[in-house]
Parts: structure tokens; sequence; C-alpha cells
């Protein structure tokens, strides 16, 4: 059975920065995907090994193109993961099982959410601003 000794393991194989979190249940690891993106939070929580990164935050009158594309989004890009809301705040999660994780499993599961972040979140950086201070869609190929 693994443990978290083995996830440190392989966060340290894949040569990831990451640091440990001091919290009472369970180890968390911060781990550091580069300047431009937030943390992944990874925590080892027997049986789970869950990791989860705080997107953004969502206003009261935020567009259902949002949630529109949250839910496009994870039906085609994700197979690991998935966006979601938790109370005002959009994240990314993902939840793996620690009896049986293997090191390509994690790997994986990380390298989806740096694609993630990568790719989708400067789009939902834009849905997530207010109807009112989003500039008007472009004009481009109307006559």
């Amino acid at each position: 059975m693994r443990s978290e000794k083995d996830v440190e393991a392989y966060l340290g194989r894949l040569n990831r920065r990451f640091e440990p979190v001091q919290n009472g249940n369970g180890s968390t690891f911060l781990i550091h995907s580069g300047e431009q993106f937030p943390p992944i939070a990874l925590r080892v929580d027997p049986p789970l090994v869950l990791l989860r990164v705080h997107i953004g935050d969502v206003a009261a009158d935020t567009s259902t193109d949002l949630y529109r594309k949250l839910l496009s989004l994870n039906a085609r890009s994700l197979v690991h993961s998935s966006f979601g809301l938790e109370d005002d705040r959009i994240v990314l999660s993902s939840a793996l099982e620690l009896e049986n994780l293997d090191f390509n499993e994690l790997e994986s599961a990380l390298d989806e959410i740096d694609l993630a972040l990568a790719q989708h979140v400067p789009v939902l950086a834009e849905l997530t601003k207010s109807p009112g201070s989003r500039p008007a869609p472009s004009a481009k190929g109307k006559a």
C-alpha cells in the first residue's frame, strides 16, 4: 500500500518544486507550476490523494457563459480532473486512489492540471469578469 512518503518521492522524481504545509490531518503539499499559475494543493488523505487549484472567484452577476464553458471543458478537455464551484470559487480538482497510486498516474494528473491552467484559465478569467467590465465582442466578419 502506498503512503504519503511514496507521494513525496514521486513529486521528487517529477522534479517539481513543492513544499509541505503543516495542517492537522494528513499531509498537504503545495506544488508550484510557474510564476503565472496558482499553486496546486496536493493532500494525502487516505484512501485518497486530492489535487486542487483555486482558479478564481465568481461574482454574483457572472454570465451563464462561464458555467457553460466549465461544463464544456469538463466534457471535452479533461480526463483526470474537473472544474467545479466551491462556494464562490472556481476550482480545478482531481482525486486519485492512494492504495494503488503509481508514478505515471500522478504525473498525468499533474500534467493535465498544468495544461488546463495554461490553456483554459485565461479564457475563464475573462468570463469571470462582470458583464460590464468585459470588452464588447468584435464585429469581425460582420458587414
